[in-house]
């Protein structure tokens, strides 16, 4: 089953948790053991899954990226967007998370983030559930 849901963000850069649309897609298809792959269809946005409990993590993940890749720089990309493409490529576009008797299995303290560096922007989620035997 295949699902496709909107994002949209208010900041240049910022992490949303999405874990509960993930969580409902695999809802909706019924499938209670598989896999859940979720992918940003986007070249400056991204996808992790990291803490869900204590919101500074993605703070700090965001300043210390904005660190590593800094707005301005010897960039050559006409668009001036360059720092966002490779922040991109650093978080990656997919993220798959086994099923098992129809939940997300996340550890206790992951959620599943849509990673923004190019925004506002309203963005598309893809998620695709595969069933079968993990």
């Amino acid at each position: 089953m295949n699902t496709t849901f909107t994002v949209t963000t208010a900041q240049t850069a910022q992490f949303v948790d999405i874990t509960s649309q993930v969580q409902k897609a695999v809802a909706d298809s019924k499938v209670k053991d598989g896999l859940a792959v979720v992918y940003v269809p986007h070249t400056t946005a991204g996808i992790t899954i990291n803490e869900n409990a204590d919101p500074t993590v993605q703070r700090d993940i965001l300043t210390h990226l904005d660190k590593m890749i800094p707005q301005s720089g010897d960039y050559r990309h006409a668009e001036g967007n360059s720092p966002a493409h490779i922040k991109a490529s650093m978080m990656g576009l997919s993220v798959t998370v086994i099923v098992a008797g129809g939940d997300l299995q996340l550890g206790k303290w992951q959620g599943i983030y849509f990673c923004e560096f190019d925004g506002p922007r309203r963005r598309q989620v893809r998620v695709k559930i595969i069933e079968g035997s993990c």
